[in-house]
């Protein structure tokens, strides 16, 4: 029986080819990102080395092998630098990437937090290698925003009250500490804080003191926009007051005009003669407007009353908080419940190519909507430059290529419908609404004097609207499962709004080299 089994030599002295070019197949993805990161500008990554080369030391590693390294062990949902660093040792891949030279894991750390900036630029650089072999088609592309967990508990949140109350029991803490160090050992410093409170960056009581700045700088704006909101609301009723004071002046006038030209002539003079004041249209409308404003007014007192009341009644409720263990971080709503994280922002174009990305700490979509266009518009510009030149040439287009721009009904708004750039078609609602519309009765063209929002509902129910809008689901919302799912980003591995923009920005170049490495492949 023995004799008809493969034998297994693991004393033989190769266990793999002497030829490390050998270990992998040609088209192995390995092999793939070491040569596009060597067709790449890592100047950026380069020169922070060249510094630290100016000191005394041992060598360092080469940051194209650091800049592969992270963006092969991203494109297999391998984010920990420990881990990366063990599969140095045990995956083929990793071991032919290193060239078996295995950095150790906080250096692969250190890497990353020390060339924040520089994976911004990593992603154009990308970008540019995409264009380059013909990917981004803009002519459409769709914006969408996706919830990212942070690296911290939504439970670590605080109001200002707590985190005084944590600062104050720290540094009870540290004294008590240093009052039993003094009778155990004499004389010592009286500034130290405990081991378990005391850190790189200052620790625990550093990021508590964080929280209380942002808390501090985020009540001062709110008393300002309450303020702000209250001179609008009083000035809006008293401009309806004028309006009515106006009108009834004017009435007024116009009657007692007519009487002292009847009186002058004994005639009643030509043309229809004045109202009575309370008879009048323009005072009548004035009144009108005057009630609306006055009943608007008075159910935003009321509210703002409940608003207090329900303050009085619970204290924290409403009240500004901040994350102990990330302070960047916000309480974010998603559709299965709320995380602490961040909103991340994506343009993806209909070929799958994610054109721009940002990070932000809104829980909205709203006020992304112009920062996103013109972050498309310029990575837009970025891949018209760098893509093969057409046969024909022809003259550059208004928007670089973008014709349309698709977005969800969070990004609705006036202001975002008018504001300038390609155009772009915004959701009122969910996709099944306009599903039944555009199979329903037919659709009359808006008024001339429709608002922007109602000529946007009259587009989404033609036919050519509808099918338009048909792709954004399946462009963004794609890309987005591919970075979440494909690429394990689903929670951000470093602290920090700065942090997880640079970790954002590293998970999209990894899934753009993705979409392009199948191309190739293929």
């Amino acid at each position: 029986m023995a004799n008809s089994y493969r034998p297994v030599d693991r004393d033989q002295a190769f266990l793999l080819p002497p030829d490390m070019a050998d270990w992998l197949p040609q088209d192995h993805l390995a092999w793939f990102l070491i040569d596009v990161v060597a067709e790449m500008d890592t100047s950026a990554f380069h020169s922070r080395q060249a510094k630290a080369r100016a000191r005394q030391g041992r060598a360092g590693f080469d940051p194209d092998m650091l800049v592969t390294l992270l963006l092969y062990g991203y494109a297999h949902r391998v984010h920990s630098s420990r881990q990366i660093e063990r599969l140095c040792t045990v995956d083929v891949a990793f071991r032919v990437i290193c060239a078996q030279d295995v950095p150790d894991h906080s250096t692969i750390a250190r890497f990353r937090a020390e060339h924040e900036a520089a994976f911004k630029a990593l992603f154009g650089q990308v970008l540019i290698v995409c264009a380059r072999a013909g990917l981004g088609r803009v002519g459409s592309i769709a914006v969408d925003g996706t919830k990212i967990a942070a690296n911290a508990s939504i439970d670590a949140n605080r109001t200002e009250e707590r985190l005084r109350s944590e600062v104050e029991r720290i540094v009870g803490a540290a004294a008590a500490a240093d009052a039993a160090e003094d009778a155990l050992f004499g004389d010592q410093r009286g500034d130290e804080l405990p081991p378990s409170m005391s850190g790189r960056g200052g620790g625990r009581r550093a990021r508590i003191g964080e929280c209380l700045a942002q808390i501090e700088t985020e009540t001062a704006e709110r008393a300002a926009a309450k303020a702000a909101a209250d001179a609008k609301a009083a000035a809006t009723l008293e401009a309806a007051r004028a309006r009515v004071e106006r009108a009834e002046a004017q009435a007024r006038a116009a009657v007692r005009d007519y009487q002292a030209r009847r009186a002058a002539t004994g005639q009643c003079p030509g043309g229809r003669p004045p109202v009575a004041v309370d008879d009048s249209k323009a005072v009548q409308a004035a009144r009108t407007r005057l009630v609306n404003a006055e009943q608007r007014h008075a159910e935003r007192e009321a509210r703002l009353r409940a608003i207090a009341q329900a303050a009085a009644k619970k204290p924290s409720k409403g009240r500004p908080r901040r994350n102990v263990t990330d302070p960047d971080s916000r309480i974010m709503p998603t559709r299965k419940g709320w995380i602490q994280g961040y909103n991340a922002q994506l343009a993806v174009t209909d070929d799958h190519l994610i054109l721009a990305t940002t990070l932000t700490q809104d829980t909205t979509d709203t006020d992304q909507c112009v920062p996103m266009i013109t972050a498309a518009l310029n990575a837009a510009a970025l891949v018209e430059t760098h893509r093969p030149a057409p046969a024909g040439g022809g003259d550059p287009h208004p928007h670089h290529g973008i014709d349309l721009i698709l977005f969800d009904a969070g990004y609705l708004s006036n202001d975002n419908l008018a504001a300038p750039g390609p155009d772009r078609l915004i959701a009122l609602g969910k996709t099944r609404d306009p599903n039944r519309a555009v199979t329903g009765p037919t659709n009359p063209p808006p008024p001339g004097n429709a608002t922007a929002i109602d000529q946007m509902r009259h587009r989404l129910h033609t036919p050519q609207g509808h099918q338009a809008y048909k792709r954004r689901g399946a462009t963004v919302e794609t890309v987005i499962g591919h970075l979440k799912d494909l690429i394990g980003l689903r929670t951000f591995s470093r602290r920090g709004l700065t942090a997880a923009t640079s970790e954002l920005h590293l998970a999209a170049a990894t899934t753009n080299l993705l979409k392009l490495h199948r191309l190739r492949t293929t």
